[in-house]
């Protein structure tokens, strides 16, 4: 079949849930950028009026009206030259199954004139398209300018060797191509997680071999609570693989000459520098579309909460961020230095208050009850709560958004204090494993020091009692990482652990510290997804169970 001689626009914009008239705009400006580039036909992402993913608000009586009528608006702003635009229908209100509709409509000369219905809903991990939708039941293409047109949405074409199992009965990229297509089309919303972007390339390389057609992909851009959508749109030609891909982590309206394209080079399957890019994107989103202009935290001298102002510092400005140095009678003088060490990197304000005096009082009001009773962890809980009381003031009065520091190794094993460290907005490293915080910030390090060399090289120390040190309690970060990569993200049970060589004690103890804290990490903060499996939304487990596994 010839190849379609076009050149496509593609409109990678960052929507924001249910923005129905801000989107519009957005959606508006990018086709007209794409237009002063020469397109031919634009395409947009996965539910691009709507933003993704809305999750309930669709169930709101006034939510797809309103999204409608900001498409019927859209519609009588496109002219000559199409746009392909993601947003949720109703269904037939006399067919069975779901009211709505995960959508594509055509737009052409000022009028709505073809939808399409996404096929494949998944209902796994971050996804629950089940819980709302009702799926396609047939596959046609769009008929355009002497052109057959292939529209699939996000999960249509998601192979089943790309799925951890067959999900689906139906292929929709298999029944385009039966009935004659000559380009396909993919709006979508494929989340980031680290490897992501590589897996799609492939994928996307081998559907568009299948299908013996181009391929254009459009991938959402920006961050919606916890999840980051990383843009990496496609353009693929059979037998030459990738042959364009958009910017990572940002918006980009660009236009794709089909008849003249080369292959490109496959980039990292992860790196440190995606994974900054993604957490600086999932906090910037988080705090402007919330309302949130300035941030603070506590910084204790530390690795975690040293990369956390970091990202605050490159998302919002070091003008913005709004650090406090407040330390114990068990922190060391190099904890203050190396605070205000990093602060005069950054540029970002530091302040200082001792909670010695606090930390006193507390334990003195408490003596009559604690009588006889030996110090433990109640003490050193305490100094993070006033802690935690202490930023939480700093919050109310200047309308900062509070940013907790726990990176996920903590996280996973309740290595943190809830209503103390854990206080916060967002979780800003809560994905991150404690080996991904060494390497992101030995790569921002790569060309002048911005995390103190100090911070990075001593031993990680929660500094609440004397000379404590993080493997006191912990395994080494190595061991634990490894570990909890199979049982969190690879769901392993003990016994596969066991059997790829590591310690049956060491893992038990691990997996019993998951399961346990799962109370406290269901009161966290939300976190920015940069794995495939993070704690949120995509991991629903029971608090009060009593599988051993």
């Amino acid at each position: 079949m010839p190849r379609p001689r076009m050149k496509i626009g593609i409109a990678q914009i960052n929507a924001i849930v249910g923005d129905f008239p801000g989107n519009a705009k957005r959606l508006l400006a990018a086709y007209r950028a794409c237009l002063d580039q020469g397109a031919e036909l634009v395409v947009s992402p996965e539910m691009s009026l709507v933003g993704y993913p809305p999750r309930d608000l669709v169930l709101k009586s006034a939510f797809v009206p309103k999204c409608l009528q900001a498409l019927d608006y859209l519609a009588g702003e496109i002219g000559e030259v199409p746009l392909l635009v993601g947003y949720i229908d109703f269904n037939d209100p006399e067919d069975r199954g779901q009211d709505l509709r995960n959508s594509a409509a055509f737009l052409h000369e000022g009028a709505v004139r073809e939808k399409r219905w996404k096929t494949l809903l998944p209902t796994y991990d971050v996804f629950d398209e089940w819980r709302y939708f009702e799926p396609s039941e047939n596959s046609e293409p769009i008929e355009w300018n002497g052109l057959r047109l292939g529209v699939t949405i996000c999960e249509d074409i998601w192979t089943d060797a790309y799925l951890l199992r067959p999900l689906y009965d139906r292929e929709p990229v298999d029944e385009l191509v039966e009935k004659g297509i000559d380009l396909l089309l993919n709006l979508s919303a494929s989340p980031y997680h680290c490897g992501k972007p590589a897996v799609r390339r492939k994928m996307i390389a081998e559907v568009c071999d299948g299908a013996k057609v181009p391929l254009v992909y459009c991938n959402s851009i920006g961050a919606n609570d916890q999840l980051v959508f990383d843009g990496n749109s496609l353009v693929a030609m059979p037998g030459k693989g990738i042959v364009f891909e958009g910017p990572a982590f940002e918006e980009a309206t660009v236009v794709v000459d089909l008849e003249n394209t080369a292959s490109t080079v496959d980039p990292p399957a992860c790196d440190a520098e995606d994974l900054w890019k993604a957490l600086v994107l999932g906090l910037r989103d988080y705090a402007g579309k919330t309302g949130f202009s300035s941030v603070c935290l506590g910084l204790s001298g530390g690795i975690d909460s040293a990369l956390t102002a970091a990202v605050a510092a490159e998302a919002l400005g070091s003008e913005n961020v709004h650090g406090l140095t407040m330390p114990s009678p068990y922190s060391s003088g190099g904890s203050v230095v190396d605070s205000f060490a990093l602060a005069a990197n950054l540029g970002i304000r530091c302040d200082e208050i001792g909670i010695s005096d606090i930390f006193c009082e507390v334990k003195s009001t408490m003596a009559p009850l604690f009588e006889g009773q030996a110090s433990d962890v109640t003490e050193e809980n305490m100094q993070a709560r006033i802690r935690g009381v202490l930023l939480m003031a700093l919050s109310n009065k200047f309308g900062h958004l509070l940013l907790t520091t726990g990176n996920k190794s903590e996280l996973a094993v309740g290595y943190c204090t809830i209503y103390g460290d854990m206080c916060g907005g967002l979780a800003v490293i809560s994905d991150l494993p404690k080996t991904k915080v060494y390497e992101v910030c030995r790569w921002l390090n790569r060309e002048r020091e911005v995390i103190p060399w100090n911070t990075i090289d001593k031993p990680p120390s929660a500094e609440l009692r004397p000379d404590q040190k993080d493997q006191d309690t912990l395994p080494e970060y190595e061991v634990l990482d490894a570990i909890l990569e199979m049982y969190v993200e690879k769901q392993l049970s003990v016994d596969d652990i066991v059997a790829a060589g590591h310690d049956e004690t060491l893992v038990r103890w691990i997996q019993r510290r998951v399961d346990l804290n799962e109370w406290k990490r269901q009161q966290a903060a939300p976190g920015i997804r940069v794995t495939s499996k993070a704690f949120g939304i995509g991991r629903r487990m029971p608090i009060v169970q009593r599988f051993v596994g």
